[in-house]
């Protein structure tokens, strides 16, 4: 069963363009991890959120994925030095 994640993040409008660079950092490491299907990282038209996706074959490739990208400084729980607000993460799985 494939297992996948939406999150919404609310970076500081001052800080929007260097959050996203994170993200495509964060998901240039995801896709070199095993049991990864996709990534995305999206903005919203009005620039208030970053929205960032992902899929994978198995909750624990997603585990194992979060781990590495914790190592990048990624804060998948909580909230980074450069959001204003909690993000909001959903967590998806196929059937």
């Amino acid at each position: 069963m494939a297992y996948g994640f939406v999150a919404y993040h609310y970076p500081a409008p001052e800080h929007v363009e260097e959050f996203v660079g994170r993200c495509h950092q964060v998901a240039d490491v995801i896709r070199t991890q095993p049991g990864f299907l996709s990534v995305g990282v999206w903005v919203t038209p009005d620039g208030e959120a970053v929205v960032t996706t992902g899929a994978f074959e198995s909750e624990e490739a997603f585990r194992a994925t979060s781990d590495a990208a914790r190592e990048l400084g990624a804060t998948p729980d909580g909230l980074s030095d450069l959001e204003v607000k909690p993000r909001q993460v959903h967590f998806l799985v196929s059937r």
